[in-house]
């Protein structure tokens, strides 16, 4: 599929508040990490229609990935993009569940 417009990369997006806090429940800190990256494709002229690849990290993938499945499915429009999913350890900070990575491609 041909893609016009300048790839960009955009950086892993957690959980966190301004404030550096973040929800004590799972559910809420997957739509705070969507949003975060909603807002940071916002700022570059974009929308999650223009990801072309996702990369999601994953603290207990396998105790927290359906709750992330379904709020992505909410809010992500489906089959638009590659996805690959990790199950890791931590994360950069403690308590993080979620990290979200993605290529968009303006159309």
């Amino acid at each position: 599929a041909g893609h016009c417009g300048r790839p960009r990369d955009c950086a892993g997006q957690v959980a966190r508040t301004a404030s550096l806090g973040m929800s004590e429940d799972p559910e809420a800190r997957c739509v705070a990490a969507w949003e975060k990256l909603r807002l940071v494709l916002e700022a570059g002229g974009g929308t999650f229609e223009d990801v072309v690849d996702m990369t999601t990290y994953h603290v207990n993938m396998s105790q927290h990935m359906a709750v992330f499945r379904d709020v992505k499915n909410r809010l992500f429009p489906r089959g638009r993009c590659a996805w690959t999913t990790i199950g890791v350890s931590e994360l950069a900070h403690p308590g993080l569940l979620v990290e979200i990575k993605c290529v968009a491609v303006q159309r």
